[in-house]
C-alpha cells in the first residue's frame, strides 16, 4: 500500500513586518542604490515632520560613511523635539505605527512605515542593530538605544538601553548600517538633499559623502514651517468600511451624535437629516451600521449639500518658501526670471482637500536645448524616480507652452527651453502610484488643478519676455532719436552759419512719452541701479514707479518713489540696490502709477493686486461646526 503523502498546513498568520521583509521592493527598497537613498529619504522626512510639527527651525546633518566596499553606515541628527523613551520601540520597530497614522491631515510621512522599514532592511543586509540617541526638552539626560525588529511580532527588539549626559537640548539621532551603493547625479542622495532643501528654506542642512566631503545648505528663513492641523474625517472622503469601523469604535452610543461629532461638517441638524433621508434610526448604536444600513447613510450624504472640508489641515510652502528657496539652491545659475509663485486655491479630490503650488526659474545658464528641468513635489517630500507615471509629468506635458515662448512640438510634451518648473501637489490623502509614494496618479481633478497653475505661471513667464523685448525696442529708438536729431541740428546749423539750435522741446514734441529707463553697476551688496526717468512732453510729470527686479531682491524699505513735476524735456532720477543676484543681472521690471498708460515707455501700469497681501490658502474652520 502506497505509503500516505506527509500533510502540512500551507496556511499561516504572518505579521506586516514579515509581508515586507519579503517584498521589500514595494516599499521602494529595490536596488543597493535605491535603497540608500530610501533610508536618508525616510529619516529625513521624519526628522523635518517633527520640526515642523513642534514649530522647530530645522538644523539637520547627514552623514554617509563607507565601512566597507558595499557597506554604508546612514546617520541623520536633528534638532527635533525627541521622543520619549516608552516610544522608541515602537518608532523604530512596529510597522504601521505613527502619530499620524489616524489624523486627518497633510504630512511627509502618515502610515508608520518608511523609518522601520529602513531599520528593518539594515537588520536584514547586515544584521546590524541601529542605534539611537534622543533627548527631550527639559530633561536632564539622552537615552542611546541598539535595537532591532522581532519580524514575526512587528515589534521592537531592544539589545541596549541606558541613560547617557549628552550637551545637546533636544533632538534625535539615527545610525542605520546596512548593505547599498553610493552614486551622485540624478535620483542620487545628494539630489534629493538639494530639492529638500529648496522647499525647506529654514533648514540648516549639512552633508558628509563618503569620501568625507561636506556640502552645506544655509537656512535663508529664520521662521518654522506652516504646521498643519488635524482634523475630522470629511464624510464623503471615506469608504463604507471605514464609517464602519469609526462606528465600531466610537465613544457615542447613538447615531446623531456620531455623525455630528465624529465627522466634521455634520452639524446635528444635518445628522438628522442624513438618518431620516437613509431610514435609519436616530437613537441606534452606530456599531450596528451593517452594509445595508451604511450604504443607505453614504447615498443619504450625495443628497446633502456639505460645506467643503475645513483645508487648516493642509501645510503649503508659501509664496516666501519657493521664491528664497528656489534662489538658495539654484542660484548659481544665474536665472534670469524667478516667477510669483503660483499657490491655487484649494479643491476636492473623493471628498479630501488638496492644492498646487508652482514656481518657475528661466535663463541664466540652463540650457536652451534641452528639455525643461520639471521638480516634482508631494506634501514636500521630493519626487525623484517614476517621473513618466506622475501626474505632474503629464501635466506639464499636456500644456501648451508654445504660447508663452517655448518651443513645444505640436503643443504636446515636456517643452524645450532654459527653464525649471516646480510643482508642489499637497492634501490630505494624494493618491500616489504605489507604497513608495514615488508618484502621483493621474487623476482628472488633480491633473487640472496642476494645468491651472501652469497655465498662471506661464503667462507670468511671457509677461516678462514681451516686457524684455519691449524695453530693448524702446531704448534702441530712442537711442537713435536721441542721436539723429542732435545730428541733424549741426548740420543745419553748419550749413546755414547759425548756432545750433536747442532741441529738446523738439524731441519732446516728436516723442511726447515718459522714458523709464536705468543704468547699474556691480558692488559689494549686489547690483546698483540708477532709474532715471525722462520727460519728453510739452508740460510738467508727476509720476511714482515701483522697481520690481525679477532676478534678487530690493534691498531696503523703500519699494516706491515719487517723482514730483518733471520739468519738459527734464529727467529725475533716484537709485536703489538688489540684493542676493549671483551671476548675470539683466535688468529690473519698473510699473508706474499717476499717468495716462499712453504717455509712459519703458515701464508698466501698476498691477491691480500689488498692494494686496499674499492670500494665505489655510482658511479657518467654520466657527462652531457642530451646531
Amino acid at each position: 500500500m502506497p505509503k500516505k503523502p506527509q500533510e502540512f498546513s500551507v496556511n499561516r498568520e504572518i505579521s506586516i513586518s514579515e509581508f515586507f521583509e519579503k517584498n521589500r521592493h514595494i516599499l521602494g527598497f529595490d536596488s543597493p542604490i535605491k535603497s540608500l537613498f530610501m533610508i536618508v529619504k525616510e529619516a529625513l522626512d521624519n526628522s523635518l515632520d517633527a520640526c515642523e510639527e513642534y514649530g522647530i527651525i530645522p538644523e539637520i546633518s547627514v552623514t554617509i560613511e563607507r565601512l566597507e566596499k558595499d557597506e554604508y553606515r546612514i546617520t541623520i541628527d536633528d534638532n527635533g523635539p525627541g521622543i520619549d523613551r516608552r516610544d522608541v520601540p515602537s518608532v523604530f520597530g512596529k510597522l504601521l505605527y505613527g502619530s499620524r497614522f489616524h489624523g486627518m491631515r497633510q504630512s511627509r510621512g502618515q502610515q508608520g512605515i518608511g523609518i522601520t522599514a529602513s531599520v528593518m532592511y539594515g537588520q536584514i543586509t547586515t544584521g546590524k542593530p541601529t542605534m539611537v540617541i534622543t533627548k527631550r526638552e527639559g530633561e536632564d539626560v539622552g537615552y542611546y538605544f541598539e535595537l532591532g525588529i522581532n519580524i514575526k511580532e512587528n515589534s521592537g527588539r531592544i539589545f541596549v538601553e541606558k541613560p547617557i549626559i549628552t550637551d545637546k537640548g533636544h533632538g534625535t539621532s539615527v545610525s542605520i548600517t546596512a548593505k547599498g551603493k553610493y552614486q551622485i547625479g540624478k535620483q542620487s542622495v545628494i539630489e534629493y538633499l538639494r530639492e529638500t532643501a529648496a522647499v525647506n528654506p529654514n533648514m540648516e542642512l549639512r552633508f558628509t559623502d563618503p569620501d568625507n566631503r561636506t556640502i552645506t545648505f544655509k537656512r535663508v528663513v529664520e521662521y518654522p514651517s506652516r504646521r498643519s492641523t488635524p482634523v475630522k474625517p470629511f464624510p464623503p472622503g471615506l469608504e463604507l468600511g471605514e464609517i464602519q469601523q469609526m462606528g465600531m469604535e466610537t465613544k457615542y452610543d447613538n447615531m446623531v451624535d456620531f455623525l455630528s461629532q465624529e465627522f466634521s461638517r455634520v452639524s446635528k441638524k444635518t445628522a438628522m437629516e442624513l438618518l431620516q433621508i437613509s431610514n435609519i434610526p436616530q437613537d441606534m448604536n452606530p456599531s450596528e451600521l451593517d452594509s445595508a444600513k451604511g450604504k443607505s447613510l453614504m447615498n443619504a450624504f450625495t443628497q446633502i449639500k456639505l460645506m467643503n472640508p475645513p483645508v487648516d489641515s493642509l501645510s503649503p510652502l508659501g509664496s516666501d518658501f519657493i521664491r528664497k528657496g528656489l534662489r538658495n539652491v539654484y542660484g548659481e545659475i544665474n536665472p534670469s526670471f524667478y516667477s510669483k509663485p503660483v499657490m491655487r486655491p484649494p479643491a476636492i479630490y473623493n471628498g479630501n482637500p488638496f492644492s498646487v503650488e508652482v514656481g518657475i526659474v528661466y535663463g541664466g545658464d540652463l540650457p536652451a536645448d534641452q528639455q525643461v528641468s520639471i521638480i516634482r513635489y508631494a506634501n514636500k517630500v521630493p519626487l525623484l524616480f517614476q517621473p513618466g507615471a506622475c501626474a505632474i509629468t503629464r501635466a506639464v506635458a499636456e500644456t501648451d507652452w508654445r504660447s508663452y515662448g517655448l518651443d513645444q512640438r505640436s503643443g504636446t510634451g515636456i517643452p524645450f527651453g532654459p527653464m525649471m518648473i516646480l510643482v508642489h501637489v499637497l492634501g490630505t490623502r494624494l493618491p500616489f502610484t504605489s507604497e513608495s509614494k514615488e508618484a502621483i496618479a493621474g487623476v482628472p481633478e488633480i491633473i487640472e488643478e496642476i494645468k491651472n497653475a501652469l497655465r498662471i505661471s506661464g503667462r507670468s513667464l511671457k509677461t516678462y519676455m514681451n516686457k524684455k523685448d519691449r524695453r530693448l525696442k524702446v531704448m534702441e529708438k530712442y537711442r537713435i532719436v536721441s542721436e539723429i536729431i542732435p545730428e541733424i541740428a549741426r548740420k543745419a546749423a553748419s550749413v546755414t552759419g547759425n548756432d545750433v539750435p536747442p532741441i529738446d522741446d523738439v524731441i519732446s514734441k516728436i516723442a511726447n512719452v515718459i522714458l523709464v529707463t536705468e543704468d547699474f553697476s556691480s558692488i559689494p551688496e549686489g547690483i546698483s541701479v540708477q532709474c532715471r526717468v525722462f520727460n519728453y512732453t510739452t508740460i510738467p510729470r508727476s509720476i511714482k514707479i515701483y522697481p520690481d527686479p525679477p532676478a534678487g531682491e530690493l534691498s531696503g524699505e523703500q519699494k516706491a518713489w515719487d517723482l514730483i513735476d518733471v520739468p519738459p524735456s527734464g529727467s529725475s532720477a533716484f537709485s536703489f540696490i538688489v540684493s542676493n543676484v549671483q551671476g548675470k543681472y539683466d535688468g529690473t521690471v519698473y510699473y508706474f502709477e499717476g499717468q495716462d498708460v499712453t504717455k509712459v515707455q519703458g515701464a508698466d501700469p501698476l498691477p491691480g493686486d500689488w498692494n494686496i497681501q499674499e492670500v494665505d490658502i489655510i482658511q479657518e474652520s467654520a466657527a462652531d461646526d457642530s451646531k
